[in-house]
């Protein structure tokens, strides 16, 4: 089969929330080719088959998942990018070089520079190695999403959601909106403030529950949980949804040799959303699973700055030292020290009452701040980047911890 090599300026993979704005501020800022490639039918990301509200900016106001994906692929064109649906990339034939195959064939396009915006997804069950039986009716929230408002299936009648996380929210709305009754939300995290009258349609939230088997066949039956202090139940359902626990899209970026992040599970990336391969920039949900959309767009109106840089000098800074994190925390992100950038983003594995930040380098203390509220687990908070100034940038690495 004959291949088609061409050449753009910018090549952005994905056409989800961070990859659109990238592409859009791009396009917008002068004559420059930008691409987008994305492997499915529609652009618009994960908003495509979120149903509900809280999606949009100040200018649109608030708007539907799908209003927002149209918003956002819309702004693209308008600006001057190109957006290829359809087309799925599948390897790297040289530093700024994609493989690409899709109805026209295979493709090969070289980039001045690379935008990588390919997301992240859920971690189904298999990899989260929950035992038992394997039944129908068992779904991440993205896949209960796609059935109900994409394809229109029907699900079930009764059914429990794993995760008490804001996309959790999500799955009991689609839930809702199925038809299917919500049996229970189980969660290893402790009962945070106001769980009683959270949104989940009266259903008990189980804390500290973790779940040990799924049963049924060939539908499942029922969903085994073992609670802190030992006892167990079954939860009679014939339908489960995971949610969140999210990993990156992070396939290409591995196949390309970018250097990934033990934390965030992305390419490791500093202020300016530089990756460790010179003329590749990485945005959004790639660097760090399960932020917003929002989160997501902001990031990819970010990169542009330092995309036009690059593109104007060719300069590639060497990145500074790597930014870490002790338990509880996760991960940091970005977790390079470098110019550019205004906050990072840190996420705790369990609920902070006002923790303290204090950050070394070397054992020096570089910078310490309270955070003024309560930061619950699975959720990102900020934290000003202008004091990453004093780091040394041939010293080691710098280290965030809580109080002490």
């Amino acid at each position: 089969m004959t291949r088609r090599e061409r050449a753009v300026d910018v090549l952005v993979v994905g056409a989800g929330p961070a990859g659109l704005a990238a592409a859009a501020g791009l396009a917008a800022a002068g004559h420059l080719h930008v691409e987008v490639l994305e492997r499915e039918q529609t652009a618009g990301g994960i908003p495509r088959h979120c149903a509900h509200g809280g999606f949009g900016t100040r200018e649109t106001g608030d708007l539907s998942g799908p209003a927002y994906a149209l918003h956002c692929a819309a702004e693209a064109r308008r600006a001057g990018a190109t957006l290829r649906t359809g087309l799925t990339v599948t390897g790297w034939a040289g530093p700024r070089t994609l493989d690409a195959t899709g109805p026209g064939g295979l493709e090969r396009i070289t980039a001045r520079t690379v935008v990588l915006a390919t997301g992240a997804r859920e971690r189904p069950r298999a990899a989260r190695l929950v035992p038992g039986t394997r039944p129908a009716g068992v779904y991440t929230t993205g896949e209960l999403q796609q059935a109900v408002h994409l394809h229109h299936q029907h699900i079930g009648t009764r059914a429990v959601i794993i995760g008490d996380e804001p996309v959790s929210d999500a799955a009991a709305d689609t839930l809702r909106t199925a038809g299917v009754h919500l049996v229970a939300r189980v969660t290893t995290h402790p009962p945070r403030p106001l769980a009683a009258v959270r949104r989940g349609g009266g259903a008990p939230l189980l804390t500290r529950t973790t779940v040990t088997a799924l049963t049924g066949r060939p539908r499942l039956t029922g969903v085994r949980v073992r609670h802190e202090d030992g006892r167990a139940a079954t939860l009679a359902c014939d339908t489960v949804v995971f949610t969140a626990d999210w990993i990156p899209d992070h396939e290409l970026a591995r196949r390309g040799g970018l250097p990934m992040d033990p934390g965030t599970r992305g390419p490791a990336h500093d202020p300016a959303y530089r990756t460790g391969q010179p003329g590749v920039f990485a945005v959004g949900s790639l660097l760090h699973g399960g932020e917003s959309a929002g989160t997501a767009a902001r990031e990819g109106r970010a990169v542009t700055a330092p995309v036009l840089r690059h593109l104007a000098t060719g300069a590639w800074p060497v990145s500074g030292p790597p930014l870490t994190v002790e338990e509880p925390l996760e991960w940091i992100a970005p977790n390079l020290a470098g110019p550019g950038g205004t906050r990072l983003l840190l996420r705790t594995a369990r609920r902070l009452t006002a923790p303290l930040l204090v950050a070394r380098q070397d054992g020096a203390v570089l910078h310490r701040h309270r955070v003024a509220r309560t930061v619950p687990p699975g959720r990102a908070f900020p934290l000003a980047a202008d004091w990453l100034e004093r780091a040394d940038p041939r010293g080691g690495a710098v280290r965030l911890t809580i109080g002490g």
